[in-house]
């Protein structure tokens, strides 16, 4: 039996939490605040889950001269008011204690500061469920990571020690499938978050859940735990103990 943990990986925002129009919200207060036009829904609903300056550039085209004092309102008020707001998926907080009940490893990998990452899992009560939190960095005025996702989640598999072939990714965004395939694991897309129609269906996912069960479900198809072996299937309590650890 390998020592490598069976290793599942989680996207934050729109995945385990939903921001309940925190993050959207908070972005149009901070535009509005320094005199900028707001995107429509679609484009407010399409910056959620990339790096914030990359949302912000694409979507708003804020000058760069102005991207600290709206990056610095979004934060202030996320921190104050929007981590509140949010709330666990349907299901999540069952699924997590699934997972751990049977044996996985859970690490979370974001490309949300991943201090605030770990003060949002905390708040909402999901942090004790997971061995590592991955994001990037908290200093905002730095550029995104230039592979996006990808050195995020190979952090998670290198700190959680694991290999490639016992590692699953969940995520609602392509930006999760692409750190899922640079690293050379598999992706379950979800349906609850904020993927523009398509935007999944055009990824090469291991699958598709339509909610929490059947993710948990996807997860045990594709990294199954090793069974016991057949003597330590039969074997008493402590005959089969020692078996597992021969």
């Amino acid at each position: 039996m390998t020592d490598a943990p069976a290793l599942v990986i989680f996207d934050l925002d729109g995945t385990l939490v939903d921001p309940a129009g925190s993050i959207t919200g908070g972005i149009a207060a901070a535009l509005e605040a320094h005199g900028l036009p707001v995107p429509e829904q679609s484009s407010l609903d399409a910056m959620v889950g990339p790096p914030l300056i990359e949302s912000l550039r694409r979507f708003a085209a804020v000058p760069e001269s102005t991207m600290p004092l709206v990056v610095r309102s979004y934060r202030e008020r996320y921190i104050s008011e929007g981590m509140a707001q949010s709330r666990p998926y349907p299901g999540i907080p069952e699924l997590l204690a699934r997972l751990r009940s049977d044996g996985y490893h859970l690490a979370v990998a974001t490309q949300k500061p991943e201090g605030l990452a770990k003060k949002l899992l905390r708040l909402q009560g999901l942090d004790a469920y997971f061995h590592s939190i991955h994001g990037a960095s908290d200093d905002e005025t730095l550029p995104p990571l230039p592979d996006g996702k990808v050195s995020i989640v190979a952090a998670a598999l290198e700190v959680n020690h694991a290999s490639r072939d016992r590692a699953v990714m969940i995520g609602d965004r392509r930006h999760d499938a692409a750190g899922a395939a640079g690293n050379g694991i598999a992706c379950i897309g979800v349906a609850w978050g904020f993927a523009e129609p398509g935007e999944l269906e055009a990824q090469n996912l291991a699958a598709y859940a339509a909610d929490a069960g059947e993710a948990g479900d996807a997860v045990e198809r594709l990294i199954p735990l090793e069974a016991p072996s057949a003597s330590a299937a039969h074997a008493g309590p402590i005959e089969a103990e020692a078996s597992q650890c021969r």
